[in-house]
């Protein structure tokens, strides 16, 4: 019998679903395990992280000699998270790192991990709607929010919040078998296929920024996206130059104004598809294509998903 050891942090105001649910999904496996006959077994340990602030941190936990094959990252629903440092556990997270422990995050368990080493040349994932504070807090640290997952072998992290599904499955596959994988599928009732974050993520422009004049004209292609929006009359609403609007537009809104705006035509051809029962052409049109086939091309790229199947994966039962 083979056995792994996997440690699962439990911080404060960690998701407790995922603390447990992690465990309870690598007992189920273990059961698959024993009723093929496949010689594995996975151990868990939830070792449970005292109060963050360091007065009272509570590590006991964590001193003990015992070297992990993988240390799980749940994710968070309180925001303090994104800003907190607890040194401690990133000194930990590297030594486990170091002898040779996967380190793994979900969704914003990214956090946590990006305050190691062991992430510097390696591509993270978070919740899509964290990027933007993963990206001022660790402005070095490569991100991709598109994805679901991203398995680099000792580095793996999830994104959305309900990810540490995948995140589980992807070390119960790594360290038993694709059969066990599958079976725990059906047990759970859950889809092991691929997914990508992108199919859920929503284009939400910022607009705190503070630059009276940019929000101006994202106030204006809110309801004129469909339009064809020149630089020169943009520019002319906010009362700026061309070049200086550009430069301004891109520093506040992280978009030129043409993907800015094409943003804005995808999202509204991703409500139009939830909401309606409208055909795909129609909505291209409406939303500003001229041709459906750019829109498709266009949604394809963005969302990863055709829109048909947009379509089948999120219209709720209207028609039932």
């Amino acid at each position: 019998m083979t056995s792994y050891k996997f440690a699962i942090i439990h911080y404060p105001n960690s998701l407790l679903s995922a603390v447990y649910g992690f465990s309870e999904m690598f007992t189920l496996a273990n059961r698959l395990c024993q009723d093929t006959s496949v010689p594995i077994q996975l151990d868990t340990d939830i070792l449970t992280l005292g109060s963050f602030d360091t007065n009272t941190l509570d590590m006991r936990p964590f001193n003990n000699d015992t070297i992990y094959h993988a240390i799980l990252i749940p994710p968070s629903m309180d925001t303090s998270i994104y800003e907190s440092n607890v040194p401690e556990l990133t000194n930990w997270l590297n030594g486990q790192h170091q002898s040779g422990a996967i380190l793994c995050s979900a969704c914003a368990g990214a956090f946590f991990l990006a305050t190691t080493n062991a992430t510097e040349n390696y591509e993270l994932t978070t919740h899509w709607s964290l990027a933007d504070i993963f990206k001022q807090r660790f402005p070095n640290q490569k991100i991709d929010i598109s994805k679901i997952l991203i398995d680099q072998g000792d580095i793996i992290s999830a994104g959305g919040m309900m990810s540490w599904m995948d995140l589980g499955l992807a070390l119960v596959q790594r360290f038993t078998q694709a059969s066990i994988v599958r079976q725990l599928g059906k047990t759970l009732v859950m889809d092991t296929g691929r997914r990508e974050q992108s199919y859920y993520q929503e284009f939400t422009p910022c607009l705190d920024h503070g630059d009276r004049a940019i929000l101006s004209v994202q106030h204006h292609l809110q309801g004129h996206f469909s339009e064809t929006n020149p630089i020169n009359i943009l520019a002319n609403i906010a009362h700026l130059t061309p070049r200086t609007f550009l430069r301004r537009f891109q520093k506040h809104t992280g978009w030129n104004p043409s993907d800015y705006i094409q943003r804005l035509r995808i999202q509204r051809t991703c409500n139009d598809l939830e909401e309606t029962t409208l055909p795909f052409e129609s909505i291209a049109l409406q939303v500003g294509y001229k041709d459906a086939g750019n829109c498709r091309k266009a949604f394809r790229k963005i969302m990863g998903l055709t829109p048909s199947e947009f379509r089948k994966r999120f219209i709720l039962n209207k028609l039932s």
